[in-house]
């Protein structure tokens, strides 16, 4: 892959990582319509959302540092959120641990990245409604894992992660910022799995020249991602979340479209 396509797809996995428009997605509509689409692979995505990794670790650093160390002074109130993280990542270990190759599938499929924006902008639109209303301050366990099941849907191409989880937080009464602290910490823990299930095609590709292009695609999303965190969070509190609804509709639309035509 060349470094310029690399930089180039890293800044789109940053941005698109945080704000709620899917960067599985966009990574494959820009692969398509770049014509790299298979140069890259499923490793080049992990590699990047490695990069958007560590935006996640240095914007939230307190609060991680803050339940690590909760963690190993027993702190009650440190343990249940720990907990709770644990219960909303298991649908998505699922998911990917027994599903793995129909994932690598959808991802050879370009139209379902149309599709899934689609469904994404149906979700955020109810965010309209259900934001002014949202108050508790944390999800309770059966929560949690409501809204790892709608991270584990967010592994198709299109579906935005933080888009779904933090559509569904909301409806589910919790507050804005806190939707958005357990959307990204269950993040947190979703990219470093996905990266230890990739780990063998990451190690295969760093022998060989990909490696370039990996670790610049990785930098550029860790830098674009941690900008594009800063605006997620002053738009959701600005109540405008439910924007995203129509570029997701406008992009999934005519992305379906170029997919489609004879």
């Amino acid at each position: 892959m060349d470094l310029l396509i690399a930089a180039l797809l890293g800044i789109v996995q940053g941005i698109s990582e945080f704000l709620p428009i899917s960067s599985d997605g966009h990574l494959v509509i820009s692969e398509t319509l770049l014509g790299v689409g298979e140069e890259g692979g499923l490793s080049f995505v992990i590699a990047v959302h490695l990069g958007s990794l560590v935006a996640l670790l240095v914007f939230y650093r307190a609060r991680v540092v803050g339940l690590v160390r909760g963690f190993f002074l027993r702190d009650t109130d440190a343990l249940a959120h720990i907990a709770k993280l644990a219960l909303g990542t298991l649908p998505a270990v699922i998911v990917g641990l027994t599903l793995k190759d129909r994932v690598e599938e959808a991802f050879r499929t370009p139209w379902l990245a149309g599709a899934g924006l689609l469904l994404t902008g149906t979700f955020l639109i109810t965010t309209k409604r259900t934001q002014p209303r949202a108050s508790a301050l944390a999800p309770t366990y059966l929560q949690a894992l409501a809204i790892g099941c709608a991270q584990a849907l967010a592994i198709l191409p299109g579906v935005s992660r933080s888009g779904s989880t933090i559509a569904l937080s909301l409806a589910l009464g919790i507050a804005p910022l806190a939707a958005a602290e357990f959307s990204f910490l269950l993040g947190i823990i979703a990219i470093v799995g996905a990266a230890v299930l990739d780990l063998p095609d990451l190690l295969a590709a760093g022998a060989t020249a990909a490696a370039a292009p990996m670790l610049l695609g990785a930098a550029a999303a860790a830098l674009s991602g941690l900008a594009a965190l800063a605006l997620f969070v002053r738009l959701l509190a600005s109540q405008r979340f439910h924007a995203f609804a129509y570029y997701c509709w406008a992009v999934g639309a005519a992305f379906l479209a170029y997919c489609l035509a004879p």
